[in-house]
């Protein structure tokens, strides 16, 4: 089983009329993708670059922009919580646990875990590391950068898929591969 952890710096939201674009041929998408994946820069790179306008890539067709809605309609959602507490002492917890992380993992495709024992001072510092990462030159980020996760154990990218995605996210992403062996120190930037 692999395990890894990624974080993820977004833009801020767009409004609808910016996101929304007519279809263009499929040739300019992929031109304007691999222009776009070259920089290696990420979205960081085109904010930072001073652009005025969305680049049509992150753009969703109206039709596409509707049916991935976030919009709840009303009705209240909440992101499944994991509680660990008592996972190491009772076999029955371990099993109920597991079957909540398996079922949040098929409805949601996430979740949050509480009580999972690490410790706030290192979720913050490794937060802290994320930001440092990002606010990095170019060229730091660069020796990191690949789409292959299969070559590193510390890799970053923008959007991981894309090139299969209808519109791409407005994310770059640091990814550590942490089980079953996790980085050496000298891996980590």
């Amino acid at each position: 089983m692999l395990y890894f952890l990624t974080f993820s710096i977004c833009l801020i939201a767009l409004r609808k009329s910016v996101l929304m674009a007519e279809p263009k041929p499929e040739c300019d998408r992929i031109s304007e993708l691999k222009a776009f994946d070259e920089t290696k820069a990420g979205v960081k790179g085109l904010v930072d670059s001073g652009i005025k306008h969305v680049p049509r890539m992150f753009h969703y067709r109206p039709n596409k922009l509707d049916k991935n809605s976030s919009v709840s309609n009303g009705i209240h959602v909440s992101i499944p919580v994991i509680d660990l507490e008592g996972v190491k002492e009772d076999p029955g917890t371990l099993r109920n646990i597991v079957d909540k992380v398996r079922n949040a993992s098929k409805s949601w495709g996430f979740f949050q875990v509480v009580n999972h024992g690490i410790p706030l001072s290192v979720l913050q510092d490794m937060k802290d590391g994320v930001v440092q990462f990002f606010k990095q030159d170019l060229a730091a980020k660069k020796k990191f950068f690949t789409r292959d996760y299969s070559t590193k154990k510390v890799a970053y990218n923008s959007n991981f898929d894309l090139y299969s995605s209808p519109a791409a996210n407005r994310r770059d992403t640091l990814f550590c591969l942490m089980a079953p062996n996790p980085p050496m120190p000298h891996e980590l930037p």
